[in-house]
């Protein structure tokens, strides 16, 4: 056996596990429409991203979490969208500023 069979021999492992964490992030939609987040709520695992669309034909909606010291979006106007990556896990509670009625939860794993 020549020295370099060894480097050969754990190529394809070495392959695969870059193709696994290249592929690892994923994003989840969450629509917001009929003044509720759908769905209310989402599991993801830590590094995916979830993006909220308005599907409403007339009115604005934000996400808020407000345990984060106020994290917001911008204010979503119809077919506009937000996107956040989730890189720590835990529960994250939002809601709309304009509509606190409107409540949804991102449960991020590890």
């Amino acid at each position: 056996m020549f020295a370099g069979w060894k480097i050969l021999k754990r190529a394809p492992a070495v392959l695969a596990l870059v193709s696994f964490v290249a592929g690892a992030d994923e994003t989840v939609s969450v629509d917001i429409q009929g003044y509720k987040y759908v769905p209310t709520e989402v599991t993801v695992r830590v590094g995916d991203t979830v993006k909220w669309t308005n599907r409403e034909k007339r009115t604005s909606h934000s996400v808020l979490f407000p345990a984060e010291n106020g994290l917001e979006s911008e204010r979503l106007f119809p077919d506009e969208s937000w996107e956040r990556r989730f890189t720590k896990p835990g529960r994250y509670d939002y809601t709309c500023t304009p509509h606190p009625e409107m409540k949804g939860v991102v449960i991020v794993g590890e």
